[in-house]
């Protein structure tokens, strides 16, 4: 008898192929997350679970998951999964790294100058017809160049971030638990402490994994301590800031504004950063491109193919 795999959302065709060819194939139609309930209910009898970040995999759904070999999460991230617990059941759990990186390190770039040169404001001001003439003192932004640039977590995407600032002739510095090097030698990057990157830079870019160590990392004090013109970038998950005091920080002038592709209760957005001309908020798309989805959709499903086989997964997570 053929596995039986469940995807929980419709993910691009090539991973399905990839499934349909060896397994019997069940995906969530609907536009939506599945509820608890739901989730549960469907993945009852399934060898295989192909997740969102939105599935939470917590202790009650993995006690029901009787028959499911493997979770495989179709995101570099695994916060939403109870790894512990999923050990002590002998389910194996997948991520898709990698292969995100550069896309997601794109996306901090394009909120970074959409930021600094009000590329938003600019372009509602256009199209609500308010522009008339030219005005030197117009939408003034930030310049990039020649600037300090501070990276918070200089994994995979926090590299690919920095790599991307050659050519602007920038100050790296960056916060990691351990210092890396490596990545010092090759973009001249400094290891500081928090409280000295927060001080010291003009941008600073969130890319660390969501724990209990890094939940509210970005809260009053810590924004306190930036430089009045800091602009603040966030492609990693939403807790990692306090929004309540970015909120705060923002409306008292602290910072000078804020780019942010996730947030703390996604997909609610805190009402005040709706109305803030200086936030550019995005939904959540750091690794939407077309190309790098269809290599997460392979990954997720090549990892379901070879646990099912009988074989190592290509991406356990640890």
């Amino acid at each position: 008898m053929s596995n039986k795999v469940y995807v929980t959302r419709e993910i691009p065709k090539i991973g399905l192929d990839i499934l349909s060819k060896y397994f019997e194939v069940e995906v969530n139609k609907k536009n939506r997350p599945l509820t608890k309930d739901e989730l549960i209910s469907k993945i009852k009898g399934k060898d295989a679970v192909l997740t969102q970040l939105t599935d939470q995999i917590d202790k009650e759904v993995l006690e029901k998951a009787d028959t499911v070999k493997i979770f495989a999460n179709y995101a570099v991230g695994y916060n939403n999964i109870d790894i512990e617990f999923a050990e002590k059941r002998k389910i194996i759990v997948t991520n898709t790294p990698e292969v995100l990186s550069d896309t997601t390190a794109e996306l901090a770039w394009a909120l970074l100058f959409a930021v600094s040169r009000r590329v938003v404001e600019g372009n509602n001001y256009v199209r609500k017809g308010k522009w008339k003439q030219f005005s030197p003192k117009l939408l003034l932004g930030q310049d990039i160049n020649n600037k300090t640039l501070g990276i918070i977590g200089a994994g995979r995407i926090g590299k690919a971030f920095a790599k991307k600032s050659i050519g602007y002739d920038m100050e790296i510095l960056y916060h990691n638990r351990s210092r890396d090097m490596e990545f010092e030698k090759e973009y001249n990057a400094k290891w500081v402490d928090m409280d000295t990157l927060l001080n010291k830079s003009d941008f600073i870019s969130l890319h660390v994994p969501l724990t209990d160590e890094t939940y509210h990392l970005i809260g009053k004090n810590e924004l306190d301590n930036m430089k009045k013109t800091a602009i603040l970038i966030n492609t990693s998950r939403g807790a990692v800031i306090d929004e309540e005091a970015l909120v705060k920080a923002l409306e008292n002038e602290k910072i000078w504004g804020a780019g942010l592709d996730v947030f703390e209760n996604e997909p609610v957005v805190h009402n005040k950063l709706l109305d803030m001309d200086n936030v550019v908020l995005l939904p959540h798309i750091g690794s939407a491109s077309t190309e790098t989805r269809d290599k997460m959709a392979k990954i997720a499903a090549n990892n379901i193919v070879q646990v099912l086989n009988g074989k190592d997964p290509i991406s356990q997570v640890k």
